[in-house]
């Protein structure tokens, strides 16, 4: 759900079996927190991002392959 408070599920999907990362990072562009790195086979996948410790504000979730990369915009309000 978009906006969550504090704890959001991120659902994905990966097609072809590859190396993704999970990335949090704020509107500044730093990272915050890394959710997942590791190998995946093709299927769906979920991980969760508990940002009880950071203020209201917007972040952006990233998803990287190897050939994708996805980015969404979520927003925590408290």
């Amino acid at each position: 759900p978009n906006p969550f408070n504090p704890i959001v599920k991120i659902d994905f999907a990966i097609p072809e079996a590859s190396l993704s990362i999970v990335n949090v990072f704020d509107v500044r562009g730093r990272k915050l927190d890394n959710l997942s790195n590791q190998f995946y086979s093709p299927g769906y996948y979920s991980v969760t991002w508990d940002a009880s410790a950071y203020s209201t504000g917007v972040y952006f979730i990233t998803l990287s392959s190897s050939k994708t990369r996805l980015t969404q915009k979520v927003l925590l309000l408290k």
